[in-house]
């Protein structure tokens, strides 16, 4: 009995020792280390898995579809699907849908999502872990063209404006100064000599009228003639009794003689009237106007051609306005033209520019224009500075908005809307501006659409997008050698 007892205890202790060790190993089951034949059954899974690229074994960013290795002989770790959260269903059914336009579209290749001019065939990361952007079928255009997505149109705020002919008008300002009508300036310069008897009451800067006494002047040559005419008059029993010279050949070429001297008509008909010569005659003033100079006192010898008056019309005065040379193209003779002066402020004068001087003046690069101003108030007073306003291109002509044009420096380009997301890079030549708008001279026509807004975005798709193609032949040409 005692030898059963003995048995039966032994039995339980062995049991309970049992049970023991294998809670122990249940417990620390996940601990151990797996066994040879687990380790292959579990890269057996993974290469059950499809291979979707091949990273370098240090990490850096550098991939490939195919298997490759390092300049030091190590293979590239293949990435197996799911591995760095693709799928292969993205690599295995490439038609997928586009967010932007719900329908189906194949992945030609993924780009870098930088904007750099990497490509790969398959999905992959860059250095910091972004994912690289699908580029679909159907994006990258072979007819020169930009395909845009609607939702990226959207986005981006693209706008485009019709290409239409209207006026364009500009504003030319430049400075200008007064000065008199050359035109319109009368000097008083006797053809003889002789001497002034007396001085009308007129000073240098005096306004004048037309008839004003100037001076009285005495000529020897002067009196020999008018005593030639009288001689001839008297001899030939003839009375001039009207304006003109008529009769005898004798008359006839006293007179003459007279007018060339630059006599007055009331003098010679003073002579044939009294029957007498008179000492002396009166020089008057022949316009209305200001005496720029006066040359000559009582009593003062004078030489044939010297000059005893200057008198300027300032009815009308010239306004010479310095353009400069860029803005030169614009100015048409007969343009309207405004000009407010420092001198008389909250006045405007109108004028035209009547003259574009053939000329460039080499210190300030500027053209004179000449500008024609009514002054009938005198206001406008010679070497008065004042601000000019010309009005260019009333005209009508063809005009895209001045944000529409892409300038490269050596070239201007518009982007004209092709419809459906597509737009065509044109180059343009271009004219005159103004009032936000540029004269287009070729490229475009009347009607065309031309994105106004965005457009720098739209050219910088375009330059993405030459550069992954130009990469991508550059690839395909590798491959093939």
């Amino acid at each position: 009995m005692r030898v059963l007892i003995r048995g039966t205890a032994i039995v339980a202790a062995l049991v309970a020792a049992t049970g023991a060790g294998i809670w122990a190993g249940q417990t620390d089951l996940l601990k151990l280390p797996l066994s040879p034949a687990a380790a292959i059954t579990e890269a057996r899974a993974d290469e059950s898995r499809p291979v979707i690229y091949y990273r370098d074994p240090d990490g850096k960013p550098l991939y490939s579809p195919t298997p490759k290795t390092t300049d030091d002989g190590r293979p590239y770790i293949a990435v197996h699907d799911g591995e760095d959260g693709t799928s292969s269903a993205k690599t295995a059914n490439p038609e997928t849908k586009s967010a932007d336009t719900g329908g189906a579209r194949k992945i030609k290749f993924y780009r870098n999502p930088m904007g750099l001019p990497d490509t790969s065939p398959v999905p992959k990361k860059d250095s910091m872990g972004m994912d690289y952007i699908p580029v679909y079928e159907g994006e990258d255009s072979d007819d020169g063209s930009i395909k845009v997505s609607p939702g990226k149109i959207q986005r981006t705020g693209v706008e485009t404006v019709a290409v239409t002919k209207r006026p364009l008008v500009k504003t030319i300002q430049a400075p200008g100064v007064v000065q008199l009508d050359e035109r319109r300036i009368v000097v008083l310069a006797p053809r003889f000599d002789g001497y002034v008897d007396t001085v009308g009451p007129v000073t240098t800067g005096t306004h004048v009228m037309k008839g004003d006494v100037l001076a009285n002047v005495f000529g020897q040559e002067v009196l020999n003639e008018s005593a030639r005419l009288l001689i001839e008059q008297l001899s030939q029993g003839y009375v001039r009794s009207e304006p003109g010279v008529k009769g005898p050949a004798g008359v006839v070429g006293a007179t003459r003689r007279l007018q060339n001297l630059g006599v007055p008509e009331e003098f010679m008909d003073e002579v044939k009237r009294e029957k007498s010569v008179p000492d002396t005659f009166t020089y008057r003033s022949p316009i209305d106007g200001y005496v720029l100079e006066r040359n000559w006192s009582d009593g003062q010898g004078f030489k044939a051609g010297d000059v005893g008056f200057r008198i300027a019309d300032v009815s009308v005065v010239w306004m010479m306005a310095d353009v400069a040379e860029g803005d030169i193209n614009g100015v048409k003779l007969g343009e309207p033209v405004t000009v407010t002066t420092r001198a008389r402020p909250g006045r405007t004068f109108k004028g035209k520019v009547t003259v574009i001087y053939p000329q460039l003046n080499k210190e300030t690069r500027t053209i004179p224009v000449r500008i024609e101003l009514p002054n009938p108030e005198l206001a406008l007073l010679p070497g008065m500075y004042g601000d000019v306003d010309i009005y260019t291109g009333n005209d009508t002509t063809l005009t895209v908005p001045t944000s529409a044009v892409i300038d490269s420096g050596n070239k201007q380009i518009v982007l004209v809307d092709l419809g459906n997301g597509r737009y065509e890079p044109r180059e343009v030549k271009l004219g005159r501006r103004g009032d936000g708008y540029v004269e287009v001279m070729s490229g475009v026509s009347d009607g065309d659409r031309v994105v106004s807004n965005g457009n720098f975005l739209i050219d910088a798709e375009s330059n993405l997008q030459s550069a992954l193609k130009g990469f991508e032949a550059s690839q395909s040409k590798e491959a093939s050698q």
